[in-house]
């Protein structure tokens, strides 16, 4: 007898998965595992997009309120001449 059991393992342990996969249960929950990673994968993509996204939104929304601040400070300037008075009552 060898020394060394990992041969024997494997060989041991291709026998159950092949047992394993012509169980139609084993088979059905193997199925059912292989959908749910491709599922997990293609969640994860979508967070990975959505988060992008995000960045994205806050970055334009930073750009609208400068725009914003920049056009209120125009606005105030424009609508009172410099050199205006005050009418005498």
């Amino acid at each position: 007898m060898s020394k060394n059991p990992f041969p024997r393992l494997a060989s041991i342990g291709e026998d159950v998965i092949g047992k394993a996969a012509q169980n139609p249960t084993t088979n059905r929950l193997l199925q059912t595992g292989l959908q749910l990673r491709d599922r997990v994968d293609d969640l994860s993509k979508r967070v990975r997009g959505l988060e992008e996204m995000e960045n994205r939104l806050e970055e334009l929304e930073g750009r609208v309120e400068k725009l914003e601040h920049r056009g209120a400070s125009t606005k105030a300037t424009a609508s009172k001449p410099a050199g205006a008075k005050k009418p005498d009552a």
